[in-house]
């Protein structure tokens, strides 16, 4: 046998290299891996960086910055299976991050991802492919591309996978296509809104037909926020007038009423703002008419305030300067809830509900109607709000409804005068224009004007008037309004009573105040006690007193005819020569009458003294016989201050004489048709009953002021009945015959001077005793001598001058 021989063992070919196993602890050196061309390789590298991204975010952070992205990227279009499957894995875990999705669109690998859907493929790709498509749907840009690559239909075939969380991924994918699919149409009509503003835009989308997409797509849109936005964007573009034109032609008055039928508020709200904006072109105010009121009047009773504010606001811009849609308004049962509006806890509701309310005021009809729905209560509460434009809106609507005595009454009883008179202070110029408008109307009946008074609006106006920066033409007209109405304030403020200012009963003269200084009430003066302090407050009122003392049968008995009461036979008897003297004097006494006085140069009343006084010489004096027909007067006279119980209401005292004075001037004096010889004759009557005519040389022994303290002593009080006084001077003679012109229709006014005096104006056109009709210059006026020629009458030329030398 011959010998073994060893085997020996062939050496690997030069260029194959020798397997090496690596173990790395650096994720940049797996990423470095990615890089590889061998399967093997690959597949760990993905299975490591996988592992390493299921960490925590920071670990994807780590991977981007390191570069993994792009490589992996390419690694899902792998020939082998499980190369593309790890890599899907990976995508699924890293499309969380923010940034990783941002890189993956400008990467482009969208239809690469889709591609994983296939049927052919394992249900982990399935998983892994879904879950990267849904975190890439969460952004706008990442549904746009999934839309554009066709990834839907693969999805939507995906829901019927075996796997769950396949289904689950699919299902969140498609519903964030969907969801926010509209909100990009959201954002779409927010540019369109922004571009709208455009006038050369508006109309290029007019001109397209655009316009007439957006209106039927905003109409027919299932989503809330189109149909809102879509609103939005039409308020926005109505600022314009060319764009309400071209809205109007397009009829978005039909879009509008549509919206305002929708289940959210939301577009509710915004609907109603548009057809705010669309209020300012005529034609679609007009359109709303029977179309959209009705359903603004639904709204208003919303439970949502802000719908039932918006609501208010197109119907406020829809009935102002708009007659016919406010009596539609009305019409659709709106004053109801319009009025319920008034208590919300949003002060555009109601600011916008008191606008409506204002402008269905305008009608007479619509004014009554509110007033009969307790309109006077419930603004009491916008007048008393903290917010101005609210304050203003209240106030307007208290202009606009207490036109009538009875909605006054209401007001006032209801403390809503208090509030008003504090809005005149505010330094806001629209709420003190509007609550002077308000104390305006108010002021139209004497009692509300008292009222006024007493809360302080004349103080209050007076200081606002003296400012120029705050007064306006509301505060001026409101002062004068409120002195028109409280004659006795008037009188007593400024010294005068134009012949508009009609005395009345209850009407007294206390005397000249002070701007700022309160005039006591007529009651409070007749309670005071009697003093010689003070001056004697003169009373003119024929009002029956049930304060009076009632008459005994022994020796008084009354007539009452034409008002008057006369006590006594003496008293009646005296009355029959004052009659009969006076109608000798006026020219209307009998013949029989005329003989049994006097003739002399002065006149019939004077003459008559003058022959009572010379049988007066022969047994008492004149002052005793005087002072004994006073005393006879006075104890018909009502006292003033009465024993009777203090709870009883009171009354001011009755002035039977001056009832008297009423009804002879009444009888004698108002058939004469010439002013001048109405003025002249009644002058001499005044005279008469207050003395007589006095010579200005005389005029310092003319002791009328112990004759009316002797009257305030009896009477105990200062107040004085016009009727009782004997004696009268300036003051006495002017207000007795400014009271009894105003009886009958003769115009006067009433002016106080200084020092104690006071006269009359009378004003006389041309035609008046001249004849001469027609003449364009204007008419005279003339002073009316009391005193010291009783019925002359002078024609002021220099004003100053000529009082002056006349008293």
């Amino acid at each position: 046998m011959g010998k073994k021989i060893k085997k020996e063992v062939e050496p690997p070919p030069k260029d194959v290299f020798d397997p090496v196993t690596i173990e790395s602890k650096k994720a940049a050196t797996v990423v470095l891996m990615l890089h590889s061309t061998e399967e093997e390789i690959l597949a760990k590298a993905c299975e490591a960086i996988y592992k390493f991204a299921l960490k925590g975010e920071e670990n994807k952070v780590t991977l981007l910055e390191l570069g993994a992205v792009e490589p992996l990227t390419k690694l899902l279009t792998h020939e082998d299976k499980i190369v593309r499957r790890n890599a899907t894995m990976i995508f699924g875990i890293l499309a969380s991050n923010s940034d990783i999705r941002k890189l993956l669109r400008e990467l482009d690998v969208m239809s690469s991802l889709i591609a994983q859907l296939a049927p052919e493929e394992e249900v982990v790709i399935h998983e892994f492919a879904s879950l990267c498509l849904a975190n890439m749907s969460v952004e706008y840009t990442g549904k746009a591309q999934i839309f554009e690559h066709g990834g839907l239909e693969p999805l939507v075939r995906l829901l019927s996978s075996p796997d769950p969380d396949v289904k689950k991924n699919s299902i969140e994918c498609i519903y964030n296509l969907m969801q926010e699919l509209s909100d990009l149409h959201v954002e779409a009509l927010s540019v369109i809104a922004n571009c709208l503003e455009d006038l050369d835009t508006m109309m290029f989308i007019q001109q397209t037909g655009n316009l007439k997409k957006l209106l039927l797509f905003a109409e027919n849109s299932a989503i809330p926020d189109v149909q809102k936005n879509a609103a939005k964007a039409i308020t926005k573009a109505a600022d314009d007038a060319e764009n309400r034109k071209l809205f109007h032609e397009q009829e978005v008055e039909k879009c509008l009423i549509s919206l305002l039928g929708s289940e959210s508020d939301g577009t509710k709200i915004a609907a109603s703002q548009a057809i705010s904006a669309m209020c300012e072109n005529s034609g679609s105010k007009d359109f709303f008419n029977n179309q959209g009121i009705p359903q603004l009047v639904q709204l208003l009773k919303s439970d949502n305030e802000e719908v039932s504010e918006a609501a208010a606001l197109a119907l406020a811009n829809l009935t102002t300067g708009n007659s016919t849609n406010a009596k539609a308004a009305a019409e659709a049962d709106g004053i109801d809830p319009l009025i319920n509006v008034l208590s919300s806890k949003r002060d555009g509701a109601v600011a916008n509900a008191a606008t409506v309310l204002t402008n269905m005021a305008m009608q007479e009809p619509l004014r009554m109607n509110i007033q009969s729905h307790d309109i006077m209560h419930a603004i009491i509460g916008p007048l008393h709000s903290a917010n101005t434009i609210v304050q203003s809106k209240a106030a307007l609507t208290v202009a606009a409804t207490a036109c009538d005595v009875e909605a006054r009454a209401e007001l006032r009883n209801a403390g809503g005068l208090e509030p008003l008179v504090d809005l005149l202070r505010s330094k806001n110029d629209e709420v003190r224009k509007h609550a002077s408008w308000a104390v305006m109307v108010c002021a139209g009946d004497e009692l509300t004007a008292i009222e006024l008074c007493k809360l302080g609006a004349l103080d209050i106006l007076d200081e606002v008037n003296l400012s120029v920066s705050r007064k306006n033409k509301f505060s001026e007209a409101a002062y004068n309004k409120l002195l028109n109405n409280n004659l006795p304030l008037k009188y007593s403020q400024t010294g005068y009573l134009s012949s508009g200012n009609i005395i009345t009963d209850g009407f007294y003269d206390y005397g000249r105040i002070n701007p700022g200084t309160k005039l006591l009430l007529l009651k409070e003066l007749c309670l005071q006690e009697p003093s010689d302090l003070l001056r004697a407050v003169l009373l003119i009122n024929t009002k029956p007193s049930d304060a009076s003392p009632p008459l005994s049968m022994e020796d008084k008995s009354s007539d009452m005819t034409y008002g008057r009461s006369i006590s006594s036979s003496s008293s009646l008897r005296r009355s029959s020569k004052e009659k009969a003297s006076f109608r000798s004097n006026a020219g209307f006494g009998s013949p029989t009458e005329e003989k049994s006085e006097p003739t002399s140069g002065r006149n019939t009343a004077v003459g008559k003294s003058a022959a009572k006084e010379k049988g007066s010489r022969k047994g008492k004096g004149k002052k005793e016989e005087e002072k004994l027909k006073e005393e006879e007067e006075l104890m018909t006279a009502p006292k003033l201050v009465g024993e009777g119980p203090l709870d009883k209401e009171w009354y001011p005292p009755c002035d039977p004489n001056f009832s008297l004075y009423i009804y002879e001037v009444t009888k004698s004096i108002m058939p004469i048709t010439n002013i001048k010889e109405q003025s002249e004759v009644l002058a001499k009557y005044v005279a008469e009953k207050m003395g007589g005519k006095i010579s200005k040389e005389k005029l310092p022994d003319f002791c009328w002021e112990l004759h009316i303290s002797e009257l305030k002593f009896q009477l105990k009080s200062n107040v004085i009945p016009i009727g009782l006084i004997k004696k009268g001077s300036f003051c006495h003679r002017a207000l007795l015959f400014k009271a009894l012109a105003d009886r009958i229709g003769l115009g006067c006014a009433l002016v106080r001077g200084e020092y104690g005096r006071a006269w009359n104006e009378v004003t006389v056109g041309h035609h008046e005793g001249k004849g001469l009709r027609g003449s364009l210059s204007p008419p005279d006026v003339y002073i009316v001598d009391l005193m010291f020629h009783p019925g002359v009458l002078m024609k002021l030329k220099s004003r100053d001058a000529d009082i002056y030398r006349f008293l």
